[in-house]
């Protein structure tokens, strides 16, 4: 728009307003008004990738975790974007995305521009400069001169005003004085940007549901600043928010028009920001090799403030000569970062001599302690920006505030917002939990219990306060007495507690600082060093053991930071030699299964393929494997328990751009409809390359297939095969995937619904699917189906349609019988073989109930097992095929499948089920179940029952195990793995006297 005329007041307000953005922000501070430290911010340049749709992964608000399962290595070069082009549509690349069915605000977009972009990052990595920067290059007249005001309103400066009361007009006045001679009404006719930096800073309560559309009607802040972002206040207005990550789910999705994300430094960027730094190219070089050897540093090296306390502290330890002792790891890194910025600032402002490091602390212990606690006390509360009131509550006198940020520029800052009022906080968050961490050694050294409550309470919980009273004055465990170690396995309790992932920094720095060469270069802040090498061992053990309910794979792998800031190796180590010697049969443990996770997700290859079942572990261990996922072509998860919160972890890695995951295999699991919804969100992501998805027998309805016939229209989704078979989706959700099916987006080629529950209702909806988009499908999967002879008719039809590519159609095993729900379906009838039971076997109800007890008066049959207590079915088993046994009257049963040609003489392993490569069992007693193959035998750690049921999917090489309740699913016990050769028959042990075991009707 061109201002003249009338306009040439507005036109003179605008420059003015410009001049002032200008001269606030042409320089950078990197530390607190020091004239030596400012930086030309024209010279800076922040990288943005750009991340479609919502962009937002479902695990984003674990910010350390993170940066840990998506190292540098892997940035995302994928539609870079410049920062001043955030608000202008990125070119398609072809007719394709211009109609994306996903993208609900895609027309919009076309028509109206971008309105609103949210712009995450984790703490550090540039959002604020980016936003400084892109003010700059405005002001100075460099872009987006379209727009005729830019308003920044940081959350930091927002959270001082937020119980007054302003119209929109009066807030912006207040922000920006120069607007006094603006009248209200001319808001419309200029083009305005609004700023909003630092969502995750904001005291703000966001309200979107009052209502305000007058700019000059009074009301809350919370309530401008909602009504702002609705587009219901100036609804032409842009709007960029900031944010770190976690608190982006602020912000409801509908009205963000674009998600951008700032990822920090590349490998390359890394390297070139030291070598620009240091000028001393020697040293720069050898500064980079030993970022390299520490995957803690070279990690936390994205983010540009990290890089710089790591180019300080290595460059004054070079030049010190103390090449040799040079941080590996983050605590050692942050100790030396504050020892030599004290000593800096000492020399500098204090005109002193050099000091021995441990003096210049206790000269500064009051100031440094108060920060820690300050540290502390906010972190607790998810704070990163402070206020008088909260320097006054950990006894920082507020007139002297200047005195703490002056005793070490580089960690603490004040800063003068609206004003000139004071706003606080540590240089970065990473500074903030190390002060935190500290603060709670030096509580536990001065033996100040209060705070350590806070994390020893799960060891006090069971205790009234009488016995804990009678504890302390009869025993020797008094709380000030209590062991390091305690007070670290209660901080990683309680980290683990944590929703958001936030005091996973804290604990691992207090891990560090619990390490005695770390506490000798504290010693000026602590009041002797702690003898804690015993501490260190036990801890270190917890963790190896640890394990909780409800804690997300990628969680544990911060535990092994904390291991690693002990100097605690071991478990590296032992992974290293497990992939270099591929012994599958090495029982590994959880933590190493975290372990072998992290050394996947650091790995600069590709795995070709993931496959949980070869590992020797547990299901919790498998579990603890889920996030290589990230970095593996081919995923093959069947039989591990997932549930729905572990779809989380795959829908992280879906979203990722770097993932190079093309083939999923998630069958035998219970992820149920809500599972399911999760993982369609990653199937939509552009990001996301899947082409081959199985979710056989996962307990999902009719419910999930509106999400799925959802990805299958999407231009996003790349699937080429789907396997939904042995989930009761019924005509009603074949329909829904009907719609899905039929879209021309749809690029399936191979559909398998077999035992769906399909009729001949669901027939007419397939064959017009495929009439609809006849390009694509080839191959339909309808086995163990009811579709009757119109529905086989209608389908087969579609085989000789020559516009029509489908050349393969199975319909075999179809019957009323298969539209049972569950595996019901495949239910077989038995009836136990007399001439194979053992002399001491009785069989009974048309024999399908045996009885061990008195000699039976058999004949002799070369099939009757001679020695061991044992009887197998009649009927030959191949294809699908599901029966269920009543225990109410065993002590001890084996339940097994067996080749017909097991041993039958002789008490030798050849002839005891399960005790053999020839036959398959579950050993069930009162107390436990365990399954044994070739006698290979794996507890499983649930509660016995009476009834089990057994599945068998002879063709697939799979026979399954369930216990039976009346009240809930089926609870899956084991799953083997085979490539049958022969048909199978059903078979009993029965251990003990007057036992007895049924087959159900």
């Amino acid at each position: 728009m061109s201002l003249s005329g009338s306009y040439d007041g507005l036109l003179s307000i605008t420059e003015d307003h410009k001049i002032t953005l200008k001269n606030k922000y042409e320089y950078l501070f990197e530390s607190v008004a020091v004239k030596d430290n400012q930086t030309l911010l024209s010279s800076i340049s922040t990288e943005l990738y750009i991340t479609e749709g919502e962009g937002q992964g479902v695990n984003e608000k674990y910010e350390v975790m993170q940066m840990e399962i998506a190292p540098s290595t892997q940035i995302s070069q994928d539609k870079l974007i410049n920062c001043n082009d955030i608000f202008k549509l990125l070119p398609t690349n072809g007719p394709e995305e211009d109609d994306h069915p996903t993208s609900k605000d895609i027309k919009r977009k076309e028509e109206k521009g971008i309105k609103t972009v949210l712009t995450k990052g984790i703490a550090g990595i540039g959002k604020t400069v980016s936003v400084q920067k892109f003010i700059l290059d405005w002001a100075e007249g460099r872009a987006n001169q379209d727009i005729n005001f830019m308003f920044i309103l940081p959350f930091r400066e927002l959270n001082l005003i937020k119980d007054d009361q302003f119209s929109l007009h009066g807030l912006l006045q207040e922000f920006h004085p120069n607007l006094k001679k603006m009248h209200s009404k001319k808001y419309d006719d200029c083009k305005i940007l609004f700023i909003f930096d630092g969502l995750d800073e904001s005291r703000l309560h966001l309200d979107f549901s009052e209502v305000l559309f007058n700019v000059t009607k009074t009301s809350s802040v919370n309530i401008l600043i909602s009504n702002l972002i609705k587009g219901n206040l100036l609804p032409s207005a842009r709007i960029w928010i900031t944010s770190r990550p976690a608190a982006t789910s602020q912000i409801p999705s509908q009205f963000i028009s674009r998600m951008t994300e700032i990822q920090g430094f590349s490998d390359p960027q890394k390297d070139e920001y030291f070598r620009k730094k240091i000028r001393d190219e020697s040293q720069a070089n050898r500064i980079i090799s030993h970022i390299k050897t520490s995957v803690s540093l070279h990690i936390m090296c994205r983010i540009p403030v990290f890089c710089r306390i790591s180019a300080t502290v290595l460059q004054e330890m070079l030049r010190q000569d103390n090449g040799n002792k040079i941080p590996k790891t983050l605590t050692e890194m942050y100790t030396h970062f504050l020892l030599i910025q004290t000593k800096r600032n000492k020399l500098k402002y204090k005109e002193m001599v050099e000091t021995h490091s441990k003096n210049l602390l206790e000269l500064n212990k009051d100031v440094f302690l108060k920060l820690a606690k300050l540290a502390f006390n906010q972190l607790l509360r998810g704070n990163v920006i402070f206020y008088d009131e909260d320097l006054r509550e950990c006894g920082i006198d507020v007139s002297e505030a200047t005195v703490y940020s002056g005793i070490c520029t580089e960690i603490f800052k004040e800063e003068a917002v609206l004003h000139q009022k004071k706003v606080y906080c540590f240089v970065h968050l990473s500074l903030q939990e190390f002060f935190a961490a500290l603060y709670v050694f030096c509580c536990y050294a001065n033996k100040n219990m209060e705070v350590l409550e806070n994390f020893l309470q799960r060891k006090t919980r069971a205790f009234s306060k009488k016995i804990m009273e009678k504890l302390v004055r009869e025993t020797r465990m008094k709380p000030e007495n209590v062991p390091l170690d305690e007070l670290l396995e209660g901080a990683v309790d309680k980290s683990l507690e944590s929703k958001n992932g936030h005091l996973d920094l804290f604990v691992r720095f207090l891990h560090g600082i619990s390490l005695e060469s770390n506490q000798k270069l504290l010693q000026g802040l602590l009041k002797h060093t702690q003898s804690t090498q015993e501490s260190i061992n036990k801890i270190s053990c917890y963790i190896k053991k640890l394990n909780k309910d409800d804690v997300p794979p990628e969680r544990w792998i911060n535990l092994l930071h904390c291991l690693t800031e002990m100097n605690e190796c071991s478990l590296h180590e032992e992974i290293k030699a497990f992939v270099e010697t591929h012994n599958y049969s090495t029982k590994l443990s959880l933590a190493h299964c975290t372990a072998l996770a992290y050394f996947f997700l650091m790995s600069e290859e590709v795995l070709d393929e993931l496959d949980l079942k070869k590992y020797n572990t547990i299901d919790e261990g498998r579990r603890r494997l889920l996030p290589a996922v990230r970095c593996c072509r081919r995923a093959l998860l069947t039989t591990c328990k997932l549930s729905e919160k572990y779809c989380e972890t795959l829908v992280s890695a879906l979203q990722s751009a770097t993932c190079p995951l093309i083939e999923l295999d998630l069958s035998d699991n219970d992820l149920q409809d809500s599972g399911v919804k999760l993982l369609c969100a990653g199937l939509e992501s552009p990001h996301c390359k899947l082409e081959i998805l199985r979710l056989v027998l996962c307990n999902f309805t009719e419910k999930s297939c509106s999400s799925i016939a959802s990805v299958l229209q999407s231009a996003n989704c790349l699937l080429r095969e789907l396997d939904l078979s042995n989930n009761d989706l019924q005509d009603s959700g074949v329909t829904l995937l009907c719609e899905g099916l039929g879209d021309p987006q749809c690029k399936l080629q191979i559909l398998r619904l077999s035992g769906c529950l399909v009729t001949e209702e669901s027939c007419f909806l397939l064959a017009s699917a495929l009439c609809s988009n006849p390009s694509h499908l080839r191959e339909l999967d309808l086995s163990y189906n009811h579709p009757g002879n119109l529905g086989v008719g209608l389908l087969s039809a579609r085989l000789e349609d020559p516009h029509c590519q489908l050349n393969t159609l199975n319909v075999d095993n179809g019957g009323q019988s298969r539209i049972k729900p569950g595996l019901r379906k495949y239910a077989c009838e038995l009836t136990l073989d007399p001439n194979t039971a053992h002399k001491h076997l009785s069989l009974s109800d048309g024999h399908r109930t045996v009885t061990r007890g008195d000699i039976q008066s058999y004949l002799d049959h070369p099939e009757r097992f001679e020695k061991e207590p044992q009887v197998v079915c009649r009927e030959s088993l191949t294809g699908r095929c599901y029966w269920e046994v009543s225990l109410y009257q065993a002590e001890v049963v084996n339940i097994a499948v067996t080749y017909k040609g097991i041993g039958r003489k002789g008490e030798s392993d050849n002839c005891r089920l399960g005790y053999n490569e020839k036959s398959w069992s579950l050993i069930c007693s009162r107390s436990s179940f365990s399954a044994c193959h070739n006698k290979q035998s794996n507890s499983i750690p649930v509660t016995p029952g009476c009834k089990i049921g057994v599945y068998l999917d002879w063709l697939s090489g799979t026979v399954s195990f369930y216990r039976i309740s009346s009240k809930k699913r089926p609870e899956h016990l084991h799953t083997f793995y085979c490539t049958f050769t022969e048909p199978l028959y059903a078979g009993f042990r029965l251990y003990s006297l007057q036992s007895s075991v049924s087959l159900c009707q």
